[in-house]
């Protein structure tokens, strides 16, 4: 892709992101300025690794995904949403920041996630909101249909569905890249986003919206992401395409451009041996983002305020400029 082509792909976004961020309704409250270079933590991460797919409350530090931070004002207020990969990292910013805006919340995570996914229910029934809890293997075709079916049940409809699970290996080579790995790298993040999108698209109603997780690696791939990388790729191509096919029906779909983010993807096998204490120090920012970062960009890709916004991709990348 040419860098003429990418700006093309990209200047919708970037014209919507600012619009957004200009809004009143984008901004939470009146919280003082801070520098972004060190609001949060900056200092390189020190070497760790858990067994995939890792648990958040074993991090070193733990995500910041806006457990304390997060104010809502009522944005989403009767909204039943599903968020894939829910119990911790970016899902989990967002479950948070949609419960505080006052929707119900179904969360989806892989069964060996239940403490975090428990750890996170907790925090949010005690506010009072309803939060479902829904394990299992977004490999699995069927499960991806009847995790729809039970959302909508349990929810008592489906008005926001944020495609966020992933997997990730790195591996210097694709000659290293198994075939098993690659399987599950397709099949978790391209796969089950089409699984779910079609279960659930005729059940959503005109204003509904969806919201998939893409990546700055959909146009920059790293070297070492390359089976990653070529999901990503798909889903920011997916998103688009499916946002003109349900045009006509009233419903959303947008993404979510992440750079280098603090989450548990990158203690289970994301980064390659000894370069954990690398991540995210290069970014113009100085630092790796934190979950937490990201949250109102869900947020407003979810309400009403953005109505004209479909087939766009938010990027927050730290300032690389690539999307």
């Amino acid at each position: 892709m040419t860098d003429t082509n990418r700006r093309d792909l990209f200047k919708g976004a970037a014209v919507t992101g600012l619009a957004a961020a200009a809004a009143p309704a984008f901004a939470q409250g009146a919280a003082p300025l801070a520098d972004p270079q060190t609001r949060f933590v900056s200092t390189p991460f020190p070497e760790q690794r858990q067994k995939w797919p890792a648990l958040q409350r074993d991090m070193h530090p733990v995500p910041d995904c806006g457990e304390t931070s997060y104010r809502g004002s009522g944005r989403l207020a009767g909204r039943k949403a599903l968020v894939t990969g829910g119990d911790s990292g970016i899902g989990r910013a967002a479950v948070i920041a949609f419960a505080r805006e006052g929707a119900d919340v179904a969360i989806n995570y892989y069964p060996s996630e239940e403490p975090d996914a428990q750890d996170v229910a907790k925090l949010l029934r005690a506010e009072g909101r309803k939060v479902v809890l829904i394990p299992g293997d977004l490999t699995d075709a069927k499960f991806c249909n009847d995790l729809i079916a039970r959302a909508n049940r349990e929810l008592g409809g489906l008005d926001i569905l944020v495609n966020n699970a992933a997997y990730q290996q790195s591996k210097e080579s694709i000659a290293e890249i198994s075939v098993e790995q690659f399987d599950r790298t397709m099949k978790t993040n391209v796969y089950a986003m089409f699984h779910l999108c079609k279960a659930a698209i005729p059940l959503m109603k005109p204003g509904a919206s969806i919201i998939n997780t893409a990546s700055v690696n959909s146009v920059s791939p790293g070297e070492e992401l390359l089976d990653y990388a070529t999901t990503k790729g798909a889903i920011l191509i997916f998103t688009k395409g499916l946002a003109k096919q349900l045009g006509k029906k009233g419903i959303r779909v947008n993404a979510v451009a992440p750079g280098p983010v603090w989450t548990p993807l990158q203690v289970a096998g994301g980064q390659l041996p000894g370069k954990m204490g690398e991540f995210g120090q290069d970014t113009p920012l100085g630092r790796a983002g934190q979950p937490a970062e990201l949250a109102s960009l869900y947020v407003t890709l979810a309400e009403t305020g953005t109505s004209f916004t479909s087939g766009s991709a938010f990027a927050a990348t730290g300032g690389t400029g690539v999307l």
